[in-house]
C-alpha cells in the first residue's frame, strides 16, 4: 500500500510539472514555481481519501492541486520579513529570499488565485468553498499568531488543522460523496491536523514542547496516532492507504 502512496504522489508532481499557468503571470511564474516544493503530504491526502470511495484519482488531481497550491501560498507569505522572517525554505532559499519581497507577495498572491482556477473547474462550487474557509482559518490563525496569548490548540486548529480537514474535505466534494457521508472523514481530518502539528512541533522544538515539554508532547503525539486510527477504522471505505499515511506521518523525522 505504500506503494500506492507514491504512486498518488507522483501524479500529484506530474500534474504540477504540466500545470500551465495564467499566460498573465508571466515572469512571474518562476517565483511560483520556486514555492512548490514540499511531500506534497496534503494532495496526496485528498486523492487517496477519493480514492477509498472509489472515485477515478485523474477526476480528483485538480482538487488536490488546488489544495498545494494554497498550501505553498501561505507558506511564500508566512516567510516575509513582515511575518516570519525566513530567507530559507525547505534547504534553499525562500522566495522572498530569492526574487525579492514584492515578487513573493505576488507569487502568493497568484498562487492563490490559481488554486481556486483549479477548485472551480468542478460542476459544483463546493471543492472551491471548502477552499475558501480553509485560507480564511490560516489568515485568521496567522493574524491570531501575531497577536499572541490564544491557545496554542485553537492555533493550531486555524494555522493547520484547517487545511488538512480541507484536503480530505475536497478529495469528497470531487468524488461527488454526498454531504451526510462528510462527518467520520471530517472527525479523522480533524484529529490527523492534530498528530501532524504534534509531530511537528517535536521536530522543531517548539508549540507544544515549548508548552508541556517534550516527554508529554511524544505522549500527545501517540494519542493522537490512536485516535486518527480509530477515527478512520470507523470509516466504511477501504481505507488502506489513508492508514499507511497516517503511520508515516506519526514517525515522520522531517
Amino acid at each position: 500500500m505504500q506503494q500506492r502512496a507514491e504512486q498518488l504522489r507522483s501524479l500529484v508532481e506530474s500534474y504540477l510539472a504540466e500545470l500551465a499557468l495564467t499566460p498573465e503571470l508571466g515572469t512571474l511564474e518562476p517565483a511560483m514555481r520556486h514555492a512548490l516544493g514540499g511531500k506534497r503530504i496534503r494532495p496526496v491526502l485528498c486523492l487517496a481519501t477519493g480514492d477509498a470511495v472509489g472515485a477515478r484519482v485523474e477526476n480528483l488531481l485538480p482538487a488536490a492541486a488546488a489544495v498545494e497550491l494554497v498550501h505553498s501560498f501561505s507558506l511564500v507569505h508566512d516567510d516575509l520579513p513582515s511575518l516570519d522572517d525566513d530567507r530559507e525554505r525547505r534547504g534553499a532559499p525562500s522566495v522572498w529570499a530569492h526574487y525579492g519581497e514584492a515578487t513573493a507577495i505576488l507569487a502568493g498572491d497568484a498562487l492563490l488565485a490559481e488554486a481556486f482556477r483549479l477548485a472551480l473547474s468542478y460542476p459544483t462550487p463546493a471543492v472551491a468553498q471548502e477552499l475558501v474557509g480553509a485560507t480564511l482559518a490560516m489568515i485568521g490563525g496567522q493574524q491570531i499568531d501575531l497577536e499572541g496569548g490564544a491557545p496554542l490548540d485553537r492555533l493550531h486548529s486555524l494555522k493547520t488543522g484547517a487545511l488538512f480537514s480541507a484536503s480530505v474535505s475536497c478529495g469528497l466534494w470531487a468524488a461527488e460523496v454526498p454531504v451526510a457521508a462528510h462527518a467520520p472523514w471530517r472527525a479523522f481530518a480533524a484529529e490527523l491536523g492534530l498528530l501532524f502539528q504534534i509531530v511537528d512541533d517535536l521536530l522543531d522544538g517548539d508549540g507544544y514542547v515549548l508548552e508541556v515539554g517534550e516527554e508529554r508532547s511524544r505522549r500527545l503525539a501517540d494519542e493522537a496516532a490512536e485516535r486518527t486510527l480509530a477515527r478512520l477504522a470507523e470509516i466504511e471505505a477501504d481505507t488502506t492507504v489513508l492508514e499507511e499515511i497516517v503511520g508515516g506521518l506519526a514517525v515522520r523525522s522531517e
